[in-house]
């Protein structure tokens, strides 16, 4: 799809909703919407939404795991084995 295809102004949106979602939930390309010119929303297919969710949450995590380390203030990995056995099993 072109990037003719992937960026409509409100007023298109406006006029025909049903259209747009039905072209981002089949072709799972997100609709840059645009006000004045100007890119003011995106419209998205609820499945790449929450897949791009969930891999923010895992960069988070990561981000957080990373200035941990950086703060020395994690814990031994022998320590958080044995902590993760006693809490789950195993």
């Amino acid at each position: 799809m072109g990037l003719r295809d992937t960026i409509r102004p409100i007023s298109y949106l406006k006029a025909h909703p049903a259209e747009l979602v039905d072209q981002v939930s089949r072709t799972r390309e997100a609709v840059v919407v645009t006000q004045n010119g100007e890119p003011c929303a995106v419209l998205q297919d609820i499945e790449s939404y929450e897949r791009m969710r969930r891999a923010i949450a895992i960069l988070k995590l990561a981000a957080q795991g990373e200035a941990e380390i950086r703060a020395c203030d994690g814990i031994p990995q022998k320590e958080a084995i044995a902590r993760l056995k006693k809490r789950f099993g195993g």
